[in-house]
């Protein structure tokens, strides 16, 4: 696993390819742990480029949420309480019926059609 340094440091220099590719170099995908087909965030800062791993956006952006949930007060228990309610309201808005009604709507087609 990668080591997470919090302080910036010049790494390397790289060039930019025919196709606009660009390289980085074996110790820091080692370093990071990044494969072939790695995605990447590209950020422009100033007149500069960050390049951040997906993979540690996403890290982040799951320790915001956490710190927010965790200052309101919220627990993980509460909220899964919250997903069957959150589930039938969003089945209701995306198809306008309950399932029992639905079902009955397609009996009722089938014994119409004799099928």
């Amino acid at each position: 696993m990668a080591t997470r340094l919090k302080t910036l440091e010049y790494l390397a220099t790289t060039k930019i390819g025919e196709k606009g590719q660009l390289t980085v170099p074996k110790q820091f995908r080692e370093d990071l742990g990044l494969g072939a087909g790695a995605p990447f965030a590209v950020l422009r800062l100033g007149d500069g480029l960050l390049l951040l791993a997906e993979e540690q956006r996403f890290e982040r952006l799951c320790q915001q949420i956490s710190s927010a949930l965790t200052n309101s007060g919220l627990t993980p228990g509460a909220i899964l309480a919250t997903l069957p309610e959150a589930r039938k309201r969003i089945y209701a808005r995306r198809y306008g019926k309950t399932v029992s009604s639905r079902r009955k709507g397609r009996l009722r087609s089938r014994a119409i059609s004799g099928k």
